[in-house]
């Protein structure tokens, strides 16, 4: 395998993974807004008559709801991280893009 087909396969790696990363990363944002909602939920059966403030603050502090944040904040490390790659990929492949047309430009002036 030649290196632009190496260039291309790791591209489309990337690509994947990237689509998995970012599926988790939108998952975990919207399952955020359910899992506040079942949190207000156990604090009013807890303690019957809890404002809505009340509860959602409850929900905010409650130790599952940090760990979410914690899951969405890798989250979107990994997708960020493997976004940067596929640009580095991409510009690779400009680069050889860029050569290859230089080479093709040189041998005309010959």
């Amino acid at each position: 395998m030649d290196q632009q087909e190496k260039t291309f396969e790791e591209l489309r790696q990337k690509t994947a993974q990237y689509a998995q990363a970012e599926a988790e990363r939108v998952y975990l944002s919207e399952f955020r807004k359910s899992k506040k909602a079942l949190l207000m939920k156990d604090a009013e059966r807890a303690k019957p008559g809890l404002s809505a403030a009340a509860q959602e603050r409850e929900a905010y502090a409650h130790p599952e709801y940090v760990e979410l944040l914690e899951g969405l904040r890798y989250a979107t490390e990994v997708a960020l991280k493997l976004r940067m790659g596929i640009k580095v990929t991409e510009m690779k492949v400009e680069t050889w893009r860029t050569k290859q047309a230089n080479a093709r430009a040189e041998m005309n002036m010959r």
